[in-house]
């Protein structure tokens, strides 16, 4: 194992100068302060004490920026993994005790492990099975549950815990005559403030302006009297050090959540990591990012950190702000840890009202609009892994919600495969120049032998596609009546097992009906692959030809003289 392996931040290091130490302490900057309101927000989700968000936000980034490989990835706290963690763990404790946050510690630490050895296994391309539909999906109804969940903050309810999502709402229609006007003031001023500083100053942190805003609202109210719930004075230390629970109760209880925060945060990570790459021009890979998401939470499990993968927000801002290598993210953990010991007493001034309406601007950006429309307005397999998933994170467990969007992916995906394309070509004499080449005839309607067709199989042969390509074969001999089938296989990468018994039993069966399954210009691996497995012996060499004009001359001799006697087609140079 190289060097560069181990310590994969040794890559970078060497592309440091002083032009880009600038540039990633001015994006660093940029990161630590929209970090910091989302950071208290995203705790909140996740059922801990805010500054538990911003432990993640410091330990987190660093950690992934080490060992991870996208320049400009931000690994931290998210809206989805937050709600993951809450709902996963909340089954087991109550949000906010000791308990829930060594449970909730616990399981970013599984989760840490899995994603690890997912890594070390190379199991990057993976990813690659799984449609970002399943993200989409799913953030779309975790955005949904987060603003059901902000609710009873916003509109100052007192709403039982645990309830569904259907049962919150009806508790919230059954309560609207208890609306707590004067907290729906100071949640509508930050939502409405922070938007507005959107709009007219994008280069301001605007969730940072709407919680300022909302607690001069909050200060004012409390002046005449009005009792505002305040979120509280953060503790103004670094991240301190914590151990998990490793007790085996615990592992066994935790392992199966674990394994699907560890799973989303994979996906997260992976697609915003290659969707800022696609900008850059730079090549990601997966296995060093699962590597460096998987170190990145075990090392924060024990520093008071808990599940983070990649934030698209920050990521984004962060390649926007001109960041050139990952010290940007370390930059910016570094001045986070700078605020919060400078500032965070002032959170004591805080009303929980005005963190609900920054966390409903969260939610609402967590949908993705349009690619959703997108989605639904080409793509029927799509729409219904976006649906699927949804509505099962809306009404069911998010964990099973994640299982099934997953599944649903991996089923479209092989439902594809298993219908490999089938094209039938002919040769087409009149290409101009005097040269004859086999076309598809779907393309260019061209006369056809009648004891000969030609295929292409532009997939692999394995065991999910056999039954389509068998069929085929059937058609093309009891239905067609032509028992001489010539395969070109410059599309086939893979002939499995099953694949190899199919293909015997299909061309055992054309010879005893005087005919056979030739095979011309099978790549050289698989070719190597079949004759290893013998199949190439059984099948008879002289069934396998290089060159397609090789493998015509050779069965040309083969077909019926009385027949050939009779067509008019004359589609080959023996014809004549």
């Amino acid at each position: 194992m190289s060097l560069f392996a181990l310590f994969p931040f040794l890559r970078w290091f060497r592309l440091i100068t002083k032009q880009t130490l600038r540039a990633d302490l001015i994006a660093g900057f940029t990161g630590a302060v929209i970090v910091l309101p989302q950071g208290v927000a995203f705790a909140t989700i996740a059922g801990l004490p805010p500054e538990y968000g911003l432990y993640t936000a410091m330990i987190t980034p660093i950690i992934a920026a080490l060992f991870g490989s996208s320049f400009h990835l931000i690994s931290g706290p998210t809206t989805a993994i937050s709600i993951v963690v809450f709902t996963s763990v909340s089954h087991h404790a109550e949000p906010g005790t000791p308990e829930f946050i060594t449970l909730v510690l616990t399981i970013t630490f599984l989760a840490g492990v899995y994603q690890l050895i997912f890594g070390l296994a190379r199991m990057g391309k993976l990813v690659n099975f799984v449609s970002h539909t399943v993200v989409i999906g799913f953030t779309a109804g975790a955005a949904i549950l987060i603003a059901t969940s902000q609710m009873k903050n916003v509109l100052g309810l007192t709403l039982p815990k645990g309830e569904t999502f259907l049962h919150t709402w009806v508790e919230i229609w059954q309560q609207l005559s208890g609306i707590n006007y004067y907290v729906l003031v100071i949640a509508v001023c930050t939502l409405v403030s922070a938007l507005i500083f959107k709009r007219i100053f994008p280069a301001i942190p605007n969730l940072l302006v709407g919680l300022v805003v909302g607690s001069i609202v909050a200060y004012w109210m409390t002046k005449y009297g009005l009792d505002i719930e305040l979120v509280g004075e953060i503790p103004a230390h670094l991240p301190p050090a914590s151990i998990p629970d490793f007790s085996y109760s615990s592992i066994k209880m935790l392992a199966p959540e674990a394994f699907a925060v560890a799973l989303l945060g994979l996906i997260e990570a992976v697609s915003i990591s290659r969707a800022i790459a696609n900008k850059s021009n730079q090549r990601i890979d997966a296995n060093q990012e699962f590597i460096g998401q998987g170190l990145s939470n075990i090392a924060g499990s024990f520093f008071s950190s808990y599940a983070g993968s990649g934030s698209f927000t920050r990521s984004g801002v962060n390649y926007t702000s001109g960041a050139k290598t990952p010290l940007s993210a370390i930059f910016a953990a570094f001045i986070l840890m700078a605020i919060v010991l400078s500032i965070a007493p002032l959170t004591a001034y805080l009303p929980v009202a005005a963190m609900g309406g920054v966390i409903l601007i969260v939610a609402y950006k967590l949908i993705d609009f349009h690619h959703i429309k997108q989605i639904l307005k080409n793509s029927k397999s799509e729409s219904t892994i976006l649906l699927t998933t949804f509505f099962a994170t809306l009404l069911l467990e998010l964990e099973f919600a994640i299982y099934l969007g997953v599944l649903l992916s991996l089923i479209v995906f092989l439902a594809r495969t298993a219908t490999p394309e089938i094209v039938t070509l002919s040769i087409d004499n009149d290409s101009g120049g005097g040269k004859r080449k086999l076309v598809n005839i779907h393309n260019k309607p061209v006369n056809q032998c009648p004891q000969l067709k030609i295929i292409r199989i532009d997939m692999s042969v394995y065991f999910g596609s056999l039954d389509y390509i068998q069929n085929r074969i059937d058609q093309i001999s009891e239905k067609e009546r032509i028992v001489h089938i010539l395969i070109v296989a410059t599309g086939i990468n893979l002939i499995d097992l099953s694949g190899e018994e199919m293909l015997l039993t299909a061309a055992n069966r054309l010879k005893q009906q005087g005919g056979g399954l030739y095979f011309s210009e099978l790549k050289g691996r698989v070719y190597e692959a079949v004759s290893r497995h013998g199949f190439v012996k059984k099948v008879g060499n002289q069934y396998f030809f290089d060159k397609k004009r090789d493998a015509i001359r050779s069965i040309h001799k083969r077909l019926s003289q009385d027949i050939c006697d009779k067509c008019e087609a004359h589609i080959f140079i023996e014809c004549e």
